[in-house]
């Protein structure tokens, strides 16, 4: 049997995966970066995009919203700040939650509404430009 990678997603709310897979691909700060069972360990920040499991023939894609990436020789752990499986998101829902956050930012009354609206915005664009790159 080939060598797997031992890969676990943990988010604020529960852990989102945990098992033996052939490759994830992160989506790092400085560009997506692929991790293969023995990689180098390595630390890095996760910006907010697509990360994807990879498992013989089979593709998970989950959209995660920042957080860290730790490499280490017993495999490759995620903490993600938030994290949304892509197969499980309503587009229509999406659609109408982006109007409802421009209009949030639209008609908040003082500056720290205003830059909580923008930062909701800003997640909400992040996963509807992680939707629409599915295969």
């Amino acid at each position: 049997m080939a060598d797997k990678l031992t890969f676990a997603l943990v988010s604020p709310e529960r852990e989102l995966f945990h098992g033996e897979v052939d490759q994830v691909v992160v989506p790092g700060v400085e560009g997506e970066f692929g991790v293969l069972p023995n990689h180098a360990p390595v630390i890095s920040i996760i910006r907010p995009g697509a990360l994807r499991i990879l498992d013989g023939a089979s593709e998970r894609r989950i959209f995660v919203n920042g957080g860290f990436a730790d490499v280490t020789p017993a495999g490759l752990t995620v903490l993600a700040e938030d994290a949304v499986d892509l197969a499980e998101v309503d587009a229509a829902r999406l659609d109408a939650d982006i109007k409802d956050a421009r209009e949030d930012v639209g008609d908040a009354k003082d500056e720290t509404k205003r830059a909580a609206a923008a930062e909701r915005l800003a997640r909400l664009e992040a996963l509807k430009a992680a939707v629409s790159a599915r295969h």
